[in-house]
């Protein structure tokens, strides 16, 4: 059987190893959109697209995720994070799509002490985690087949991202590197992500709309994770830890965000690589 799969922000980290990942097999039918080939705000395009094509799978992973400026450009946060996802499932239910949509860590508070479940009630800090809890709601009461993966700490060889911030600044002779110690999550590396889906998609029998967490094993602050990158790229460069209230973030951040993957690792018979490791991995393709 060939499948079509739609996958929406294919410019993002994810979406980019989507598409090296899923372009391999000859049983899927590929469709990568962004924003400017399909708007998933514009319900009449999202409603053309399912009529024309029928897409057995759509796997969201178009979003507004610039949290900072989420405070100030509210509209647009909620354009993408919330309509466009009540427009894919609302027209995933009536073309019986089977959706995969992308959440985040940031729907949580980070006031537990231990990795935070599925079943646990979120409660975000800023506007654009609730934009994105929003979207779980829609997502939710229209109740199409699939998932909400939540997942953390997102970065890969493509695009902007925390790892590549660092080793930039990292080279910079005349810039000192300071980096929060008190947040504390886990690093993803975006292809393992994308195998986790690709694996889902070949063997998940998805009956009901489930929430699964997913993110690389192990635990780290965000100044672990920067002097992890300066150390496996051999870069001779000192960083001082600071705590949050130190930089100026429009909004706050969770100071825990650790989840756990138990559910996904069992449901889908999976191992998950230590972020450290993944970590490697992609500094080793990294020009």
């Amino acid at each position: 059987m060939i499948y079509k799969i739609l996958v929406t922000g294919s410019d993002g980290q994810l979406g980019y190893e989507l598409k090296r990942l899923l372009s391999d097999n000859k049983n899927f039918e590929l469709f990568f959109t962004n924003h400017k080939t399909l708007d998933i705000t514009d319900e009449q395009a999202i409603r053309d697209f399912y009529n024309k094509y029928k897409p057995n799978f759509v796997i969201n992973a178009a979003a507004y995720t610039a949290v900072d400026k989420a405070e100030t450009e509210k509209e647009i946060a909620l354009k993408v994070n919330v309509n466009g996802v009540r427009n894919l499932a609302k027209y995933s239910i009536d073309y019986n799509t089977i959706m995969i949509h992308i959440s985040t860590d940031y729907v949580f508070d980070g006031n537990k002490s231990s990795p935070y479940i599925e079943t646990d009630t979120p409660n975000p800090l800023g506007y654009y985690g609730y934009t994105k809890f929003m979207g779980e709601n829609e997502m939710s009461k229209i109740n199409p087949r699939g998932v909400i993966i939540r997942t953390s700490w997102l970065y890969s060889n493509h695009g902007n991202n925390f790892v590549k911030t660092i080793i930039k600044k990292s080279l910079d002779e005349n810039q000192k590197l300071q980096v929060v110690y008190d947040q504390i999550g886990t690093p993803t590396y975006a292809r393992d992500l994308a195998m986790c889906i690709y694996q889902m998609i070949q063997c998940f029998d998805f009956n009901n709309l489930e929430f699964f967490h997913f993110a690389d094993e192990g635990v780290a602050s965000w100044y672990d994770f920067a002097h992890a990158i300066i150390r496996i790229k051999n870069i001779d460069k000192c960083i001082y830890p600071i705590e949050t209230d130190q930089i100026n973030q429009l909004t706050m951040r969770p100071k825990y965000s650790v989840m756990n993957k138990s559910k996904i690792k069992s449901a889908l018979n999976i191992s998950i690589p230590h972020w450290y490791d993944s970590l490697k991995e992609m500094l080793g393709l990294f020009m």
